[in-house]
C-alpha cells in the first residue's frame, strides 16, 4: 500500500523534463509560468527524502560533474538533466558507464491530460506483494480471533461454569452448618514441696512436661473410638443422616463406620499448638444445639482419657510402696513376738541389766572375799590365833568362793536344761536387735510410701478449659464467597497445568 504512491511520485519526477515537449505540441493547453529554483527546492524538500537518498543524489551529481550547492540542488539538477538518482539502473550505469557516443537518456512519452500512467512491473509486483501481505494479515487476524474464541469457550467450560455451579450450590443449596470452638490445656499437679530436684523439675509448669499427654489426647479425639463413642452416646450418625441436610453433606442411613469416620474428620477439627500447649477443637453440626452437645461430650472424653493416662502409673507406684510397708510391718510384728517369747522363756526383760547385775554381785563378793582374806591373814599373824575365828573366816571365804563360782557358772556354763545365762542373753539381744532393725525397716517403708504418694500426686494430670464452647447463634459454614473464590483459583490452576503440559507435549511431538 505504501509502495504505489512513491513509485507514482518517482514517475512524475521523470516526466518533469518532458514538459517543454508537451508545450511544443500543445502550446495553448500548457501555457503556465515556470517555477523558480527556490520553488523547486521547496517542493523537493517537502517530498520527505531520506538522508541516504540525498547522499546518493550528491554522489550521482558528482559523478556527472555537476556543481551543486546542496543535496536538494543535486536532486533538482539531476532531474533537469533527465536522470533519476533513485533508480537502480542509474546506479548500475555509474558502476559500468557506457561510451559517450552510445549514451542516450530515456525519457517518458507525453500523455494526454486526464489519462492515467500505465503501471510498471515493479509497481505490479509491489501491489501483488501488498495484496498477499493483506491476505496473510487477514488470515492471521482470523486465526487469532478463532483461537481467542476457542480459549474463551475453554475457559467458560473448564473454569467459569464449574465456579458458577459451585457458587450456586454454596449460596442456594448448601445446608448451613454451625461450629463451636473450644480450647483445652492439660496441666500437671504441682505439690507444695516436691521431693525431686535438679533436672526432673526443670520443665515443670511448662507445655513440654505435658506435651506427650496432649498429643495422646489429640490422637484419641481424632480416632474412630471417639467417633463410635460419640455415636453411641449422642447419635452422631443419626444427626448427619437427617433428610433436611443437602445430599452432598448428608450421611447415608446405612453408612459404614469408615464413611462416618470420614465425615467425622471433616466436622471435628482438632489441632495442637506445642508452643502454648493448647488443644484447639472445632465441632461442626447442622444445628447449634448438637454442635454444643458434641463439643461438651468430646471434652468429657478428653478428661477421662487424661485421668486414664496416669491412673496405672500412680496405681503401680502406690501399690509397690504399700506392699513394701505391709511386709515390713509383718516382719516387725514377727520379730516382736519372737523377742517376747524369749523373754517369757528366760524370765528376763533386759539381758544386759541382768548380766550387769550378776557381774555386780560377783564384784561385790570378790571384794568381800578379799576383805575376809585380809582379816584371816591378820588373825593368823598372832602367836596364838583363835581357831574358831580362823575357821569361821575360812568357812565364809569358802562360801563366797562357792557363790562366785555359781554366779560365774550361770553366766558361762550350764546349770540345767534352760542353758547358760550368756546364751539366753545372746538370744534376747539378737531378738531385740532384730526387732529394732525391723522397726527401722518399717520407718523406711513408711517414708518410701509417703514419697510414692507425693510422686503419684505429681503425676496427676487434669484438664482445664481455657475457652469453653458457646452455643452459636449464626451459621459458620458454608463461607460462600470465600469458597467460590477458592474454587475459581483451583480450577484456574488445574486448567493452567493441563494446558502447559499439553503445550509441552505438542511441542515435543512436533519437534
Amino acid at each position: 500500500m505504501t509502495i504505489k504512491p512513491r513509485v507514482q511520485k518517482f514517475r512524475i519526477r521523470r516526466d518533469a523534463p518532458a514538459a517543454p515537449q508537451a508545450e511544443a505540441v500543445q502550446p495553448a493547453a500548457t501555457a503556465e509560468p515556470a517555477p523558480t529554483m527556490q520553488d523547486q527546492l521547496d517542493a523537493i524538500a517537502q517530498e520527505g527524502l531520506t538522508a541516504r537518498q540525498l547522499r546518493m543524489a550528491r554522489r550521482v551529481a558528482q559523478k556527472r560533474g555537476l556543481i551543486v550547492g546542496s543535496d536538494y540542488d543535486a536532486v533538482r539538477q539531476l532531474r533537469q538533466a533527465g536522470i533519476d538518482p533513485f533508480q537502480r539502473q542509474s546506479v548500475l550505469e555509474l558502476v559500468h558507464p557506457k561510451p559517450a557516443a552510445a549514451e542516450r537518456v530515456q525519457l517518458p512519452d507525453t500523455i494526454a491530460k486526464g489519462s492515467t500512467l500505465p503501471e510498471s512491473k515493479a509497481i505490479q509486483r509491489a501491489n501483488k506483494n501488498a495484496s498477499e501481505i493483506i491476505k496473510i494479515q487477514h488470515d492471521i487476524a482470523r486465526r487469532r480471533r478463532l483461537k481467542l474464541a476457542l480459549l474463551t469457550v475453554r475457559l467458560a467450560i473448564f473454569i467459569c461454569l464449574p465456579t458458577i455451579l459451585l457458587g450456586w450450590y454454596y449460596y442456594n443449596i448448601a445446608t448451613p452448618m454451625y461450629a463451636t470452638n473450644s480450647e483445652i490445656v492439660i496441666q500437671q499437679a504441682q505439690p507444695a514441696q516436691a521431693s525431686a530436684s535438679g533436672l526432673s523439675n526443670l520443665f515443670q509448669g511448662t507445655s513440654i512436661a505435658t506435651q506427650q499427654d496432649s498429643i495422646a489426647v489429640q490422637s484419641y479425639l481424632a480416632s474412630r473410638e471417639a467417633m463410635l463413642r460419640l455415636d453411641a452416646d449422642h447419635g452422631f450418625k443419626a444427626h448427619f443422616s437427617n433428610p433436611a441436610i443437602d445430599p452432598i453433606q448428608r450421611l447415608a442411613p446405612d453408612a459404614t463406620n469408615e464413611e462416618a469416620f470420614k465425615l467425622y474428620k471433616s466436622h471435628v477439627i482438632i489441632s495442637y499448638d506445642p508452643t502454648e500447649g493448647l488443644i484447639r477443637m472445632e465441632v461442626i453440626a447442622a444445628s447449634p444445639e448438637k454442635a454444643y452437645e458434641f463439643s461438651q461430650a468430646l471434652i468429657g472424653y478428653a478428661e477421662e482419657q487424661v485421668d486414664q493416662l496416669t491412673r496405672r502409673l500412680r496405681g503401680d507406684q502406690m501399690q509397690g510402696a504399700r506392699e513394701s510397708y505391709e511386709a515390713a510391718e509383718r516382719r516387725r510384728a514377727e520379730a516382736l513376738a519372737a523377742w517376747l517369747a524369749i523373754q517369757q522363756e528366760v524370765q528376763q526383760i533386759d539381758p544386759v541389766s541382768e548380766s550387769a547385775s550378776r557381774l555386780g554381785q560377783i564384784s561385790a563378793l570378790e571384794g568381800e572375799k578379799q576383805r575376809l582374806e585380809l582379816v584371816l591373814q591378820s588373825r593368823l599373824n598372832v602367836d596364838r590365833p583363835s581357831q574358831v575365828q580362823v575357821q569361821s573366816l575360812r568357812d565364809q571365804i569358802a562360801n563366797i568362793n562357792g557363790l562366785i563360782a555359781q554366779l560365774r557358772s550361770d553366766l558361762i556354763g550350764k546349770t540345767n536344761d534352760q542353758g547358760s545365762l550368756a546364751a539366753r542373753n545372746t538370744e534376747l539381744l539378737t531378738a531385740e536387735e532384730n526387732y529394732t532393725f525391723q522397726t527401722l525397716m518399717v520407718q523406711q517403708a513408711l517414708t518410701q510410701m509417703e514419697t510414692a504418694r507425693i510422686e503419684a500426686n505429681r503425676q496427676v494430670r487434669y484438664l482445664s478449659e481455657s475457652v469453653r464452647p458457646v452455643l452459636p447463634d449464626q451459621a459458620t459454614y458454608p463461607r460462600a464467597f470465600e469458597n467460590t473464590i477458592l474454587a475459581f483459583l483451583i480450577f484456574s490452576g488445574i486448567y493452567l497445568m493441563i494446558s502447559l503440559t499439553a503445550s509441552i507435549l505438542r511441542e515435543q511431538v512436533s519437534s
